[in-house]
């Protein structure tokens, strides 16, 4: 090798080697600003999960400080104690419900509230599904008169996606004489379909064990958090993978070609 020749690890460096340094920097900045950023989702699912279950663990709230009550979504996943009547003609069945794993319907019925104008919609349960009959429906009890019902306030019951079709389900009244099974229900839809007073900001979760021919394991709210943490991961790896790149082609690839150019 020529004494006076540049070393090709340690000479000037050319513009190609700033250029693909400035790439490797700029990636490297995007990729663990971008981790960072779900490691930081991830923190506040969690506190907010933390929320959830301190509300859950929180006393009952009585009737009359549940009337009392300006935003009820403002405690919402807090137990509540209430009086009142079940409303079993208005009865309704949400299709494609699962509890643990299992498909089925989640079981809805209005409740009036002993002593006010207030009707709330209680999920009260879950039934298993018929595989040979979808329409045929396992039986449960609806007890008659004034009963007690301890439930968590909870959000409108959520909607799956209906192939083919608008969200009318949340927007217009089901026709009169249709199915008690749906797959959704908009409680503004509901409540002009069925003419209750009912409530359209909260639904409740009837708590407890399994009774009247309903389970009662409701599934956590889906928060995503594994979620975040394994695109975190991701992004790391990502971050790694340029390093490592950046450090064999820049370095350790031309000092090996210098070697094997010495020895030739």
């Amino acid at each position: 090798m020529n004494a006076g020749a540049p070393d090709p690890v340690r000479g000037p460096r050319t513009g190609r080697f700033w250029l693909v340094t400035a790439v490797a920097l700029l990636t490297l900045a995007a990729t663990v600003s971008l981790g960072r950023w779900q490691l930081s989702r991830a923190a506040q699912k969690e506190a907010l999960q933390a929320e959830i279950d301190a509300q859950k663990n929180l006393p009952p709230l009585d009737q009359q400080a549940f009337l009392a009550l300006g935003d009820a979504s403002a405690e919402m996943h807090r137990p509540v104690r209430l009086h009142g009547l079940w409303l079993a003609p208005h009865t309704v069945y949400l299709d494609n419900r699962q509890m643990h794993g299992v498909p089925g319907f989640y079981v809805l019925t209005p409740f009036a509230l002993e002593g006010s104008d207030q009707t709330l919609l209680i999920q009260r349960g879950w039934i298993q599904r018929n595989f040979t009959d979808r329409t045929q429906l396992e039986a449960i009890e609806t007890p008659a008169g004034l009963v007690e019902v301890t439930a968590r306030i909870a959000p409108p019951p959520a909607h799956l996606l209906e192939l083919g079709k608008a969200d009318s389900a949340a927007t217009t009244p089901a026709p009169a004489g249709s199915s008690l099974i749906r797959q959704n229900l908009g409680l503004e839809a509901f409540r002009a379909e069925t003419g209750l007073p009912l409530r359209t900001d909260v639904s409740l979760q009837q708590t407890g064990p399994a009774s009247e021919g309903l389970q009662r394991d409701w599934p956590a709210p889906a928060l995503g958090v594994e979620k975040h943490y394994g695109y975190a991961f991701q992004w790391f790896g990502l971050s790694a993978l340029v390093v490592f790149l950046y450090v064999w082609f820049q370095f350790i690839a031309p000092f090996r070609r210098a070697r094997l150019a010495r020895r030739g």
